[in-house]
């Protein structure tokens, strides 16, 4: 299984993004999928993630402004951030396990199995 994440880059406060991830080597009908991130000195942790239900949900830091969407079809996972802040600054990381995750371990990075390589974005004020 490997995951590809890409889309990152420099956009100012109020601005949008997409990120994309395609994963290889696995059917995305039986994976709930993740998006985390990690700023500088900081933890990773989690943004958005969705089920093999396509039921989502966000953390309290985006919710509103992030939304997280999944072609199963092309094994592609997708992180649309609208209305960015500079606290959005961090290298997102997609992420997947196979099954559905608890509600509660949605979040937990351990919760998932395989990882993106990360791609950077840099909100500026």
């Amino acid at each position: 299984v490997q995951l590809q994440a890409s889309g990152g880059g420099l956009v100012q406060a109020g601005g949008s993004l997409r990120l994309s991830c395609v994963g290889t080597g696995f059917n995305s009908d039986y994976y709930a999928l993740g998006w985390f991130r990690q700023a500088p000195g900081k933890v990773r942790e989690g943004v958005a993630s969705i089920t093999s239900y396509d039921n989502s949900v966000y953390s309290d830091a985006v919710k509103g402004r992030f939304t997280i969407s999944r072609e199963t079809a092309k094994n592609m996972v997708y992180l649309q951030m609208d209305n960015l802040k500079p606290e959005d600054t961090a290298v997102y990381y997609c992420a997947t396990t196979s099954g559905n995750p608890i509600y509660s371990s949605m979040f937990q990075p351990t919760t998932y199995t395989y990882w993106g390589q990360g791609t950077l974005v840099t909100v500026s004020s």
